[in-house]
């Protein structure tokens, strides 16, 4: 028979545990929240919006374009905003900003100025704040020995996206893109929005040795020492930042403009159009694997060797991708094009609160995910200049593999900073 005095103490700290991991949860929610504001998203209805809008492809590549580089900017709002007023109010706001932009993105007419205001915000506050908001509520619950729990969001991320692009690949086939993009619409302002005011909880540290003060009972405590964290200009000034940042945009890159012309490039080496769902539903699932070798990987290795693994199995998986002429050569394509989606993601939520602490976390993830945005917007109009002037996808696929080789190749010779714990400057080791 259970001692009561141990049943005592189990209770409340199995409910601690509990309330520390559903922060991550609520992250995964709020990163496949993005959904409607992500290329790959998009890409799902680019086909049909090019008719029903009487858009060509270069003109589309160009709205967003400058949409994506706009609305990077307010990644750098987003960080300044989570730092200041906290998680909940901050990420609030934000959502509902993006539901409003959905719903008026569902109605867009042929009005150019008009469509561009609302992609403005749909990439805005979906791919770049949202997304600063998400990676940050995991980073600020688990500031030190984060692996596992980005891990577990990851994991989370995939499976949720996943069920997202069949869901809504479907709903798309059955009743049109329009009536689609106002279900999303639906769905976030009946279940997200109501799960971040309700359950999204901003973490408190422990006080210093010797504090006598007391926290609230509805608080939670977590371990982390917020006064050795690098500040942004401290952050930007490390080899370290630029790798894990332009490893990501250079996935970013090419991930965005297959991602937008997905259906066209698809078609392009003789699949049917309804394979498209099928195939961003299956490099999903296969991320999965990307992000359990990541978490394995990341404990034993060195983050950069990490990083040049997944940007090789990209390369790889572009290069078959482009020679895919039947549907095994798709799925075997798909495999290492997911494993490296899957790694990248562990990568580039993690590093962050490792490297440079919590003290100006919202600012440096933040200016991080700009330049994954920037890439992003970068990446179709390269894609749809490049099918002009090749008239065919495939070159562009064999020569953006060889780009993101080349960053992989040269990851593994730049150096890490590390935090000394009784400042809060960065020192790098003498040997790699």
């Amino acid at each position: 028979m259970t001692d009561t005095g141990e049943s005592l103490v189990r209770g409340p700290a199995t409910r601690q545990s509990a309330r520390r991991w559903t922060p991550v949860f609520i992250a995964a929610v709020l990163m496949v929240a993005t959904f409607p504001g992500r290329t790959q998203a998009l890409g799902l209805i680019t086909e049909p919006l090019l008719r029903d809008l009487h858009l060509d492809r270069i003109t589309y590549a160009q709205l967003n374009l400058w949409a994506s580089l706009a609305g990077a900017l307010c990644c750098f709002p987003a960080g300044w905003a989570m730092d200041r007023i906290g998680l909940r109010l901050s990420t609030s706001v934000c959502l509902a900003g993006l539901i409003a932009a959905v719903v008026a993105f569902a109605h867009a007419g042929q009005h150019r100025g008009a469509f561009f205001a609302i992609l403005l915000a749909t990439r805005g506050l979906g791919q770049s704040a949202l997304s600063v908001f998400s990676i940050s509520t995991v980073s600020r619950w688990f500031p030190i020995r984060s692996g596992p729990a980005m891990a577990i969001y990851s994991l989370l991320l995939s499976l949720l996206f996943a069920v997202s692009f069949g869901v809504v690949g479907a709903r798309i086939q059955a009743t049109g893109w329009r009536e689609a993009w106002s279900n999303v619409a639906l769905v976030l302002a009946a279940l997200v929005l109501p799960l971040v005011l309700l359950a999204l909880r901003e973490p408190v540290r422990s006080p210093s040795a010797g504090s006598t003060n007391r926290q609230p009972a509805s608080t939670i405590s977590i371990a982390g020492n917020e006064d050795n964290g690098a500040t942004l200009v401290e952050a930007l000034g490390t080899g370290a930042f630029w790798l894990f940042a332009g490893a990501a945009a250079s996935f970013n890159l090419v991930a965005s403009g297959l991602g937008l012309f997905n259906e066209a490039i698809l078609v392009e080496r003789g699949f049917a159009p309804s394979v498209l769902p099928m195939f961003l539903a299956g490099t999903a699932l296969l991320s999965l694997a990307g992000q359990a070798l990541t978490g394995w990987m990341i404990q034993r290795i060195r983050l950069q060797l990490v990083s040049a693994v997944s940007l090789g199995l990209y390369a790889f998986g572009l290069v078959g991708l482009a020679a895919a002429s039947q549907v095994w050569h798709l799925v075997a394509a798909s495999i290492p094009l997911g494993l490296a989606a899957g790694m990248t993601m562990v990568l580039f939520f993690s590093v962050w609160g490792e490297l440079y602490g919590q003290r100006h976390l919202g600012r440096i993830q933040g200016s991080a995910q700009m330049v994954t945005v920037l890439s992003s917007a970068l990446g179709p109009v390269v894609f749809a200049r490049a099918q002009v002037h090749w008239n065919a996808f495939g070159p562009m696929l064999y020569a953006a593999a060889a780009a993101v080789l080349a960053v992989g190749l040269a990851a593994p010779f730049v150096p890490l900073p590390r935090r000394r714990n009784s400042a809060k400057s960065l020192e790098y080791p003498e040997t790699l």
